[in-house]
């Protein structure tokens, strides 16, 4: 039925992968950039960008929950990869890869809303 919620999140690996390849930058830009002031906030930076997204989740958008979160939880902590990645990328490196990165970052801000729909719309992890 047309306003049914589906039971999973929508199948897309091509949105997968611009959010896995926008993690990495993230996971590598955000230290660089923070390097410079102190290496205590480099590391944890790392720590935060990695750590939050594998420690909550939304069930039935991860096989693994540790610490169940609402959809919109999960929604924010992408939009922090995203947001890191982009900011980062821009304090650290040439300009033409800051702008490669927007471009992926844009990308997966498009690529995204059907799942972030379905998250948003299922009320899961309350």
């Amino acid at each position: 039925m047309p306003g049914d919620v589906p039971s999973g999140p929508p199948d897309d690996r091509a949105a997968s992968a611009l959010r896995f390849a926008t993690e990495l930058v993230a996971w590598v830009a955000t230290p660089w950039a923070l390097s410079g002031r102190s290496w205590l906030l480099a590391a944890l930076s790392v720590v935060v960008l990695i750590g939050l997204p594998t420690v909550f989740a939304t069930p039935g958008d991860k096989e693994k929950v540790i610490i169940a979160v609402p959809g919109w939880g999960t929604v924010l902590l992408v939009l922090l990869q995203l947001v890191a990645a982009v900011v980062s990328s821009w304090l650290a490196w040439p300009v033409w890869a800051a702008v490669l990165v927007s471009l992926m970052a844009a990308a997966t801000l498009v690529t995204e809303r059907p799942r972030w729909r379905w998250l948003l719309s299922t009320g899961r992890g309350h």
